[in-house]
């Protein structure tokens, strides 16, 4: 039988593979996440941010170096965590792989597999205990004094999927049998647009933007993870479609779906795609 992903299909046997990002999808839209994966309703799509691409390439070029080792990066003892390694493992590459689903699990219950592809794991040697690591990108604006710039939190609507994220990968590790900490950590490379003089070299074609670095330590929840995978598996074996999120858009997270006004207009106008 062929895979079983992008547009669900209730008679193929295999499980229905869902990514990190679609469960994402449905908690934003449970309206739009239905017809994108049972009606095959192709929506607008953002481009990719090939910069943050970029960083996060860098960043792991620069924790395979002590993966190898197996020693702690120097911004890790900085930071408090030098009890801690970059994890290695067999699997790890393909952990990492985002489009394979290579960091997966087949939760047999709903006959699906969740999947995605994470940034890094760092690794209490000591007591065996892994910690999930994602990396991030911004550039904030400087703080009150003007002095240095603006440190980053968590705080904000957006952010909360960030957080969902790390949720959905400490549980897949857990599930595949990993003693996996209840903390994870973000790691930000935050661009340096105010206090630096430039980026360009004066001696060639060359250029460097430099970044603070802060490492946020953020306490996971994973309980709510296997409650939606139901409720996904419920929303895609029902022929009518769900509503439209009232909330959850918008930078203060209290914007209704920005497709929904669309679709009731065409509603009433007895429009149909």
């Amino acid at each position: 039988m062929p895979r079983n992903k992008w547009v669900y299909n209730p008679e193929n046997p295999e499980p229905y593979e869902l990514s990190r990002s679609q469960i994402e999808a449905y908690i934003k839209c449970p309206a739009c996440f239905w017809m994108r994966r049972v009606k095959n309703i192709k929506f607008p799509g953002m481009p990719g941010f090939l910069l943050n691409t970029a960083t996060d390439t860098l960043l792991k070029k620069d924790f395979d170096k002590y993966r190898m080792k197996q020693v702690p990066h120097p911004v890790m003892e900085q930071n408090g965590l030098g009890h801690l390694v970059p994890y290695s493992h067999e699997n790890f590459e393909l952990w990492t792989k985002s489009l394979q689903l290579g960091l997966r699990n087949v939760h047999e219950p709903t006959n699906m597999i969740i999947g995605g592809g994470l940034d890094d794991v760092w690794h209490d040697k000591k007591n065996d205990e892994l910690f999930v690591v994602d990396y991030k990108s911004t550039a904030s604006k400087k703080n009150e004094e003007s002095t240095a710039l603006e440190k980053i939190s968590l705080v904000g609507a957006y952010k909360e999927g960030f957080k969902r994220q790390m949720d959905i990968y400490q549980w897949i590790l857990s599930e595949n049998g990993f003693n996996v900490s209840k903390k994870g950590y973000f790691l930000y490379v935050n661009g340096d647009q105010h206090f630096e003089p430039g980026m360009l070299f004066e001696d060639g074609n060359k250029g460097k933007m430099i970044f603070d670095v802060q490492i946020i330590e953020y306490k996971s929840n994973d309980e709510w993870v296997e409650n939606i995978l139901f409720d996904i598996k419920k929303c895609l074996d029902q022929e009518e479609c769900p509503p439209h999120s009232d909330s959850g858009f918008g930078p203060k997270g209290d914007k209704q779906c920005e497709y929904s006004a669309l679709f009731d207009g065409m509603k009433r106008n007895n429009l149909t795609l």
